[in-house]
């Protein structure tokens, strides 16, 4: 009964609103998406999270360049966000904006909790600030002198009174929960970083901005006069959307009880693995279990930018190619932990030859022998059990990359059976015996499309359908592009 599945929570990190998707977001939620899906299936109670970060300096500043009362702005670029959940298919229980009035009470109540138990103090601080990032940077960590994750702005000097978080008292507990958790931050380069960064020494890091120079952000109790800084406010936005602090079972079930996964991309992993996890130790909450961190994707061997004009927009692939076409690209091509490279003509290759001509032509070929030599009522089990270990193994490692060729290979292996066996030919010598082989091969079908439920949803249902009515689409799942 579903009361005594085990609980799994999975998120996206929120991504800011100053600008519409980018294939970079849709690579991160359609990977956690998989796992939701695949987690489901096996019998996991989950809740799997996504939603959009919407206060800070650079929200601030679109809004006013645009001539756009802020809140305004947000909501409508909100809505883009809201909407991959149709666009890439996704299946998302829950979409949590940081303008929320339930989060903004709930961080307020998460700043007092960390006030009380000593972690916050005010101070005057002059560094340098990366609008990009909306963090102080140091100098030793600029490359020539520009942040290294946006190195066409230049890093202006901030000084000011603010509230402090003490980070650097939590050093010993995250040495000790790393430790503890060797699997913590996949993959394990990332981890490793994150650990000489404990050594380097944790320096306490402000969270809050005045708010005459930044007035949109969330108001901090007690104090008018400064608003919450962007990543304080956001990280929260992980357990306010599981009900805390105020619905007590459902955050339980949902984090206390649950296993708690995160994906995010490099640049968010210290946010993420380590000040994240010093204000939930710092709030006596507890830890997350897996924080999964991928690579950047570039286009043509250079960083995504708009004035290099080399921007892709999830929205187009969508368009050109399909949904599970961009599914299939970001889960199998592109590297699930490093940085990888994606153009048009890549994915187009990728297409024609793994979806069009290997997939789709499978399909279509099994189901026509099908149609003309079998009567049909296949009865395969739909449940989704007695998997392949090295296809289970592969997405419990968040490796969706192995477990898209575990299955292309088995795709290969069904051509290969074709190619030797030739049922369309034997069939007019023994028809009893191609009967056999294509029955075997319908099956393996349909086995290899149970594979796809999780990762290419709309193709698998497509697929068991076809078998369900043992016919050959009328349509080609993945017509050919030119």
């Amino acid at each position: 009964m579903a009361e005594n599945k085990k609980s799994f929570y999975i998120t996206t990190t929120l991504p800011y609103v100053n600008s519409k998707p980018h294939v970079g977001f849709a690579m991160e939620i359609v990977r956690a998406d998989a796992l939701a899906r695949f987690k489901r299936e096996t019998g996991f109670d989950v809740f799997f999270n996504t939603g959009t970060d919407e206060h800070g300096t650079k929200i601030f500043e679109k809004a006013q360049e645009l001539g756009k009362d802020t809140q305004a702005y947000v909501d409508e670029m909100s809505e883009h966000f809201k909407n991959l959940k149709q666009i890439l298919n996704l299946s998302f229980d829950n979409f949590i904006r940081t303008t929320d009035s339930h989060h903004i009470s709930a961080t307020q109540n998460f700043w007092n909790k960390c006030l009380e138990n000593g972690y916050i103090y005010k101070k005057e601080y002059s560094g340098l600030y990366c609008v990009g990032d909306e963090m102080f940077v140091k100098e030793k960590d600029l490359i020539e002198g520009k942040c290294p994750n946006h190195p066409t702005q230049d890093p202006v000097i901030l000084t000011e009174e603010n509230y402090f978080f003490a980070f650097s008292k939590f050093a010993s507990d995250l040495t000790k929960y790393f430790e503890q958790n060797p699997n913590f931050v996949t993959p394990d380069f990332r981890l490793n970083e994150m650990k000489q960064m404990i050594k380097s020494g944790l320096e306490d890091f402000s969270i809050s901005r005045v708010k005459e120079k930044m007035p949109w952000g969330i108001p901090i109790p007690g104090d008018e006069e400064q608003v919450m800084y962007v990543w304080f406010d956001a990280l929260v936005n992980y357990i306010s959307a599981v009900g805390w602090p105020n619905d007590e079972d459902k955050f339980k079930k949902y984090w206390t009880d649950a296993t708690r996964v995160q994906f995010c991309g490099k640049d968010n992993t210290q946010h993420q693995s380590l000040r994240w996890q010093a204000m939930l130790l710092a709030a006596g909450l507890p830890l997350t279990n897996n924080i999964i961190v991928g690579g950047f994707i570039n286009s043509g061997g250079q960083k995504m930018s708009k004035s290099l004009g080399n921007v892709i927009d999830p929205v187009d692939i969508v368009n050109e190619f399909g949904i599970d076409a961009l599914r299939y690209y970001l889960l199998r091509e592109v590297n699930p932990f490093e940085d990888s490279d994606m153009t048009i003509e890549k994915i187009k290759i990728a297409y024609n030859a793994n979806l069009a001509n290997g997939l789709g032509n499978i399909v279509n070929r099994i189901l026509k022998m099908s149609e003309d030599n079998l009567d049909g009522n296949f009865n395969f089990s739909k449940n989704f059990e007695n998997l392949p270990e090295q296809y289970v193994k592969a997405i419990d490692n968040f490796n969706f990359q192995e477990a898209m060729d575990f299955i292309w290979k088995e795709i290969s292996e069904i051509d290969q059976v074709i190619q030797d066996k030739q049922p369309f030919k034997f069939v007019k010598e023994n028809p009893e015996e191609a009967k056999k082989i294509i029955f075997e091969l319908v099956e393996k079908l349909f086995n290899t499309a149970t594979l796809l439920k999780p990762l290419l949803p709309d193709t698998s249902e497509a697929i068991i359908s076809a078998i369900s009515e043992n016919k050959k689409p009328e349509t080609p799942l993945f017509p050919r592009k030119d």
